[in-house]
């Protein structure tokens, strides 16, 4: 299936900064979840929601002015991103939501609590990722933030959908979300008000069948991926991203054609096309069909 036939008319702003890590930053914040809104399907425990792609894109434009002066002068963000020790890409994209939310002169976002353990007695029952002060609406939210690749398989329904880790699926970080994460009514004596997931990352459709039905919780207002077991012809110029530029790559390619190829994440050297290649064996061009 064409890549074109996958993604129209989407509005990708962070592509217009230069630096490696303000393009992150930018789509950190200015990308939709890749969920619509919570399937149907999942049986809600604790309620939650997902904010809407034009949300995003809304805090993605306010925040222009400094993503604009980081670009030029990242030192502050690249010091405040270097506190991470881990290379864990969702503790890195968590790193940048917790940098934007400090920067609350261009949201209307008061950052109240970061990583809150909630013990009882010797137990500790779970941690919240953010809790925040809504000032437009004087509500207190709490925010659970997730950078995710999942791949579609067989008829692309909610338990069909794996991680690179095929234990880590989405119906089982949505099961999580909900019996477990939002689980808390109060944090730092504040009752909780509203919930929110913020789901990002990207999703994968099977080259083999990805022109059936998509179910209406994906969004479509995001780019889509497709994944597979084989090489696309050395004519498509794919080359493969380093792990840090799966949150977002660099402005230019970081890497020659691919010729060897291993499983990981690939980019078209003339666009914005991703293939994620899932193969155990290390297989050298010539492609075995065209992509």
């Amino acid at each position: 299936m064409p890549f074109s036939s996958l993604n129209q008319n989407l509005v990708e702003a962070w592509q217009r900064y230069q630096h490696p890590l303000v393009r992150q930053l930018a789509f950190a914040i200015g990308s939709p979840n890749i969920l619509s809104h919570v399937p149907d399907e999942l049986e809600l425990i604790h309620r939650f929601e997902l904010h809407y792609s034009q949300t995003w894109q809304q805090h993605l434009d306010h925040y222009h002015p400094r993503l604009e002066f980081l670009d030029q002068h990242p030192e502050e963000l690249i010091k405040f991103v270097q506190q991470l020790k881990s290379t864990r890409l969702g503790l890195r994209f968590e790193m940048l939501v917790w940098f934007w939310l400090l920067d609350d002169v261009y949201h209307p976002y008061r950052l109240l609590g970061h990583s809150l353990q909630k013990i009882e007695g010797a137990k500790t029952l779970g941690e919240l990722d953010f809790l925040l002060l809504n000032t437009d609406t004087g509500q207190i939210e709490h925010w659970e933030v997730a950078l995710k690749y999942y791949l579609a398989e067989a008829d692309f329904s909610l338990p069909h959908w794996y991680g690179l880790n095929r234990t880590d699926t989405l119906i089982r970080k949505m099961k999580h979300f909900t019996q477990k994460q939002f689980q808390f009514d109060e944090a730092l004596q504040h009752p909780i008000q509203k919930r929110f997931c913020v789901l990002k990352g990207q999703l994968y459709l099977p080259t083999h069948h990805a022109d059936q039905p998509i179910p209406s919780w994906i969004n479509i207002e995001r780019r889509l991926g497709l994944w597979g077991q084989y090489i696309p012809a050395a004519q498509h110029g794919f080359y493969r991203l380093q792990r840090h530029e799966w949150i977002y790559p660099q402005a230019r390619p970081s890497s020659s054609a691919a010729i060897w190829w291993t499983d990981g994440l690939y980019k078209k050297l003339d666009s914005n096309d991703f293939y994620m290649y899932r193969n155990p064996v290390l297989i050298q061009h010539p492609s075995h069909k065209p992509l």
